[in-house]
């Protein structure tokens, strides 16, 4: 009997006292407890303000990560989710924060690890120094949520007696 079970990280960022910004956060939130509910050891999650270049060790530890910010793209509805591929690589960076996709690249770079990479862009609307969500990012969260789990489930499977040609 062949067993796999993916290993994934959910790493949420943003600026909660920023209100729709904290989106990320609020989503590691939710899923910190749909883990925990389910008892899935082979999840965890993570959250801070802004990406660093320090994060490519942590993700590159998983074999599965999905990055959640929030977004003020206007053509976005509730949310996406996009995988990152190794061409979306962009060698830069601030002084205060890279992109998933310049994580991803520095973990392939430093770690030789390549963990399968997806952001998930939640809609907000509001962006003025205060805490908590505007309703409607609200709304947008618990889509992007319902979403998320059952992307996690599907990840959290064990395939049993499958040649190890079929796994995935």
């Amino acid at each position: 009997m062949t067993e796999l079970r993916k290993r994934v990280l959910v790493y949420g960022y943003g600026n909660p006292g920023r209100e729709d910004d904290g989106l990320g956060n609020e989503m590691v939130i939710k899923i910190q407890e749909w883990i925990d509910e389910h008892k899935l050891g082979c999840m965890a999650t993570d959250s801070s303000y802004q990406l660093n270049i320090e994060d490519a060790e942590k993700v590159s530890e998983w074999d599965i990560v999905v990055f959640v910010d929030a977004s003020k793209d206007e053509k976005l509805h509730e949310y996406s989710c996009k995988k990152v591929e190794p061409s979306d690589a962009k060698v830069e960076f601030t002084m205060h924060a890279v992109s998933p996709s310049y994580v991803r690249h520095l973990s392939e770079e430093l770690f030789n690890k390549t963990p399968e990479t997806y952001i998930l862009a939640i809609k907000g609307y509001e962006w003025d120094f205060k805490e908590g969500l505007s309703a409607n990012a609200t709304l947008n969260l618990e889509q992007a949520f319902q979403y998320l789990t059952r992307k996690l489930a599907g990840w959290a499977l064990i395939k049993k007696n499958l040649p190890i040609s079929m796994l995935s």
